[in-house]
């Protein structure tokens, strides 16, 4: 099986496996699905294209091949955007979000989801460059739909109050119903609670909520896996016996829970997730997603804490294991807020 490789570009010895046509290769059937290999690269039925050569079964195609541009895209405040190609590999106009009907006549009082999202927008690369980030907007809007479809009231916090930051290069601004949901919760979105205030105050027998949500974005990796009142809150809801849902990056705030000095085994210690790969994060740079690679993977370190995960490819996967729900990526949003809505009405029927 052949591989491209972009010769002169960082990350140039990664591989590549996404859904877009690039130097005359089609990059598999599964969009950015990643994985440890590519196996999925599968050559156009076409002519090779020239400029591009074959040196012992790779293909090396200069940068100048691509049909668009792959360097990253440079913001306002002097970080970096996705480049063309990496939009238009792993990004959509659009979702496959649709409403269901829920039968939610168990809801009660406790009827409320804590969304805790990033207030931080950006990520300092290993390379020194920033990466801007946030909340990816379909990870945390599609579920976000679904919980509210279900009858759930959404709270939304950052770590201290400050506007929630979204990754809006990624908003999928042609989904009428996702964009409609956007505009009625942008009050919410500038104007947050603070994951501290609800410690001191929600956190009580009688309290309303029956889950917290950790949406995903490379955004959910600042700021949050480190803070102690993000652990409080994860550590309470655990204890409590109720839900906690995490999606693609989400994930890496539950390193919030680990508290070393205690020398108690991690929360999620022996529990199977689905999340974003690390193999994958260790490709985007090549397509020009991000201006540089991770500062650190949460991936590695959620494993080296006892965690097992459940999908290799940044897929649809979606997975419960005891009050734990978690999905892989943007493409399973849809699956994953349906899954969570119907994971909190069973637990309030039981």
């Amino acid at each position: 099986m052949l591989a491209v490789h972009a010769e002169g570009e960082e990350g140039a010895d990664e591989e590549v496996d996404g859904d877009a046509w690039v130097a005359g290769f089609h990059f598999g059937d599964a969009g950015l699905a990643g994985a440890d290999e590519v196996d999925d690269l599968v050559p156009m039925p076409t002519q090779q294209p020239s400029g591009v050569a074959e040196s012992g079964g790779r293909l090396h195609a200069e940068p100048k091949m691509f049909r668009f541009p792959i360097s990253p895209t440079p913001t306002d405040d002097g970080a970096f955007s996705p480049s063309p190609l990496a939009l238009r590999i792993a990004t959509s106009d659009t979702t496959d979000y649709r409403p269901l009907e829920y039968d939610n006549t168990a809801i009660g009082d406790a009827r409320k989801v804590l969304v805790i999202c990033t207030e931080q927008r950006n990520m300092t690369m290993a390379n020194g460059k920033k990466f801007s980030t946030g909340n990816h907007p379909v990870e945390m809007l599609v579920p976000m739909m679904h919980l509210r479809d279900a009858g759930f009231e959404l709270d939304i916090v950052t770590p201290t109050g400050a506007p929630v930051q979204i990754e809006m290069w990624a908003m999928p601004r042609k989904d009428e119903a996702v964009m409609s949901f956007y505009e009625s919760l942008k009050t919410q979105f500038e104007n947050p609670g603070s994951v501290t205030d609800f410690v001191n105050t929600q956190m009580h027998d009688d309290s309303p909520y029956v889950a917290v949500f950790l949406p995903g974005g490379h955004g959910a990796m600042l700021g949050l896996p480190e803070n102690e009142a993000v652990g409080k809150i994860l550590r309470w809801f655990h204890q409590q016996d109720l839900h906690t849902l995490a999606l693609c990056h989400g994930p890496a705030a539950l390193l919030a829970a680990h508290d070393s000095s205690s020398g108690e085994s991690f929360l999620y210690d022996g529990y199977k997730m689905a999340a974003f790969p690390d193999s994958v994060d260790k490709q985007t740079p090549w397509i020009g997603y991000m201006p540089g690679h991770m500062p650190w993977r949460f991936g590695e370190k959620l494993r080296g804490l006892g965690v097992q995960f459940v999908n290799t490819k940044a897929d649809d996967t979606c997975h419960t294991d005891r009050r734990l729900v978690t999905g892989a990526s943007p493409k399973a949003a849809n699956a994953f807020g349906q899954m969570a809505a119907r994971e909190l009405l069973a637990s309030l029927s039981a």
